[in-house]
């Protein structure tokens, strides 16, 4: 082990406390994944690319079916092997940090897991043949940029929604948002405390304490009723269709500023991005609503694996991007979550 005297320690300390305040991702550590056989992807991956200004070389076309849901050797031989291949031949492995999934990449297999979930580990030779895989994630509860080289996999988000103008006002929130001092809405119920989900209860109170001593505006409730209509939101978090007082139009109703970020622990949120009736509340109708990054679940994930408020918009609010706030407060990777956003989104990282 080699020893360095205290000053040079002293000097490579603060140097290091300042590229870390100054670091951001920029979009070279972004690959874009565009279907071509899909009109949707197309439209919005290109319209990403230009308006984030991602490199030509960082965007990749493949060609797969368009249905949300397919088997392993399709995501297999048309999604994961020609978006690895690509990344050795562009040479940027060592560069790419954050995947960019867009509508009209297939969302699910049929089992149950998230295109999503699996393509983000494709470097870390998990077996897809397990029913039971899903991985503990490294990332989780953790304070720092992330980067693919640090940790083996890469952060997956996805531009997605009912439309392709509601998957590209994803970016246009993104690049529009600003350090907001709130209103972050956390609607916790009574109903739900009961076995394992009084801690997500105490999570949504001690998420609203956190994010009032970091000097932001909260509106916590946790009366039966369920909230809705409230405007100028940058954050939310609420117990969805779980609610026993859940209201589809109280839902649908609230407005969020660009920027705002939003979880519900909802088994299957994301398990369609077409308009559909009845069944547990969908994400989608949050993207609709104007949110800007959301986490939803293709199939039923365990409450163990939904975000943890408290560390999502601690995160967040400390100037982390939206791809890291998500991932590090969530506590399994290889699984069935979907990240909705543009990764880049980081409206608080000069508030650091």
């Amino acid at each position: 082990m080699k020893y360095r005297p205290l000053s040079a320690l002293f000097l490579l300390a603060a140097s290091m406390l300042v590229s870390a305040s100054a670091w951001c991702a920029k979009p070279g550590n972004v690959l874009v994944i565009i279907n071509d056989n899909s009109p949707a992807s197309c439209e919005i991956g290109t319209y990403y690319a230009a308006k984030r200004k991602v490199p030509a070389k960082n965007v990749v076309h493949i060609k797969c079916m368009t249905k949300e849901a397919i088997d392993i050797p399709e995501y297999q031989n048309h999604i994961e092997k020609p978006v690895k291949a690509h990344l050795a031949k562009k040479g940027l492995r060592n560069y790419v940090d954050y995947l960019v999934l867009t509508k009209g990449v297939p969302t699910r297999l049929g089992s149950g897991w998230s295109v999503d979930g699996l393509l983000m580990c494709m470097d870390l030779n998990l077996s897809l043949e397990d029913p039971k895989f899903n991985v503990t994630n490294p990332y989780f509860g953790q304070k720092e940029h992330f980067s693919h080289a640090e940790y083996g996999f890469y952060l997956a988000t996805r531009l997605d929604g009912y439309t392709a103008k509601d998957a590209k006002a994803l970016v246009d929130h993104a690049l529009a948002a600003k350090p907001q001092k709130g209103v972050f809405l956390l609607d916790a119920t009574p109903q739900r405390n009961t076995a394992g989900y009084v801690m997500m209860n105490l999570a949504i109170k001690q998420a609203h304490d956190l994010i009032v001593k970091k000097g932001y505006e909260t509106y916590f409730d946790d009366q039966p009723e369920f909230v809705g209509g409230r405007t100028g939101l940058m954050g939310y978090f609420s117990w969805g269709s779980n609610d026993a007082a859940f209201d589809v139009a109280k839902y649908k109703s609230n407005r969020f500023h660009p920027g705002a970020i939003a979880e519900t622990p909802v088994s299957s949120s994301a398990r369609t991005f077409e308009r559909a009736t009845g069944g547990q509340s969908l994400i989608a109708d949050l993207i609709e609503a104007g949110v800007t990054g959301v986490k939803g679940y293709v199939c039923e994930p365990t409450l163990g694996a939904i975000a943890d408020p408290k560390i999502l918009f601690d995160r967040y609010l400390s100037g982390f991007n939206l791809a890291e706030s998500f991932y590090m407060a969530s506590r399994l990777i290889f699984w069935r979550d979907i990240v909705i956003g543009d990764p880049l989104c980081a409206p608080y990282a000069n508030q650091r």
